[in-house]
């Protein structure tokens, strides 16, 4: 898609044309895919359209497992419900911030006005109101700086979420990230409650994903710097997101890659810690040809295919993985 916004254009510009998009009347609806970097920022589109429209309803259409993201929902007493709650005839403007239209089958039909994001923008990406910078870490970023253009100090619980939301999104500003990144969350930092952010991060390991480090672990192939592991079918599909970030602190790794099967796809979580490499254009090139969606970020990608698009190609589990082997060795 063309971008709405010229590269010259300021912030605070970017923020009025934000709260014409609604009406004092108006009902808004925010749907997310939860994790703390789209908690957070629709957190700050409600503060930021506080007395803008009428009501604010926040929903989110995954189920949230991952402990950590349960502990940031109830420490920072995120109001929100899942989608299946939604009486769709009482709201009459619609946002999406930390994701795109495309990226969910649940966003679907849904005519948005609103869509706030930093990851790469697809065509289909379109509404009234388009802010897309894929260059940023974080959406949560790109709210704080509505925040300031609008002269609103965050609340203690509002900072502590969107510094949250930076802190994941870069980790810890090891991925790429802008100089807008580390000012916000600089910025933040003054109204941050550290203790919620201790608590937050640590509450993400439990015993139950100890025994899917077990499992990984013994699964675990290298190919040539490529850390691979295959977990099958998954009861959640966050797991594949923290062995594949854990299995890139390995020293003779480069690549970190881990898939798995959930809700009938195959799911395949890849990091890297190259100069040279680009995740998204990786999992672009290798699974994007499969069907599904696939793309990402230069340190961080996601690949995701409807198994009835491979199902002809594989027998059982041990074939998928073999499928996925064969793909990655044209890394190599």
């Amino acid at each position: 898609m063309d971008h709405p916004f010229p590269k010259s254009i300021s912030v605070r510009k970017k923020l009025k044309q934000l709260q014409q998009a609604v009406s004092p009347g108006d009902t808004l609806g925010i749907v997310i895919d939860a994790d703390p970097d789209s908690m957070a920022s629709a957190l700050a589109l409600r503060r930021l359209l506080w007395r803008k429209v009428s009501h604010v309803l926040i929903y989110h259409v995954n189920r949230i497992k991952r402990t950590d993201n349960l502990a940031f929902t109830s420490l920072l007493k995120v109001e929100q419900k899942h989608i299946r709650y939604m009486k769709r005839a009482t709201i009459n403007r619609w946002a999406i911030v930390d994701s795109q239209p495309q990226h969910r089958e649940e966003f679907g039909g849904i005519p948005f006005d609103i869509v706030i994001d930093h990851h790469p923008a697809l065509p289909t990406s379109r509404a009234p109101f388009v802010d897309i910078r894929e260059k940023y870490g974080a959406t949560s970023t790109m709210m704080t700086e509505y925040l300031r253009a609008a002269r609103i100090v965050p609340s203690g619980r509002l900072a502590t979420a969107l510094f949250c939301g930076i802190k994941t999104d870069t980790d810890n500003f090891i991925r790429e990230c802008l100089p807008g990144d580390l000012n916000s969350f600089r910025y933040l930092h003054a109204f941050v409650n550290m203790n919620i952010i201790k608590k937050i991060e640590s509450s993400e390991i439990t015993k139950k994903t100890l025994s899917k480090f077990r499992l990984a672990m013994e699964r675990l192939t290298f190919l040539d710097d490529i850390a691979y592991v295959h977990m099958e079918r998954v009861d959640n599909p966050d797991i594949l997101v923290i062995l594949a970030d854990f299995f890139l602190k390995l020293a003779e790794a480069n690549w970190s890659i881990v898939s798995g099967v959930y809700d009938a796809k195959l799911i395949v979580v890849i990091r890297n810690a190259t100069f040279r490499g680009d995740a998204g254009n990786v999992a672009q090139k290798l699974f994007g040809p499969w069907g599904g969606s696939a793309g990402g970020h230069v340190s961080a990608a996601r690949a995701e295919i409807p198994l009835s698009k491979i199902r002809s190609q594989v027998n059982d589990s041990s074939g998928l993985a073999h499928r996925v082997r064969r793909q990655l060795k044209l890394l190599m």
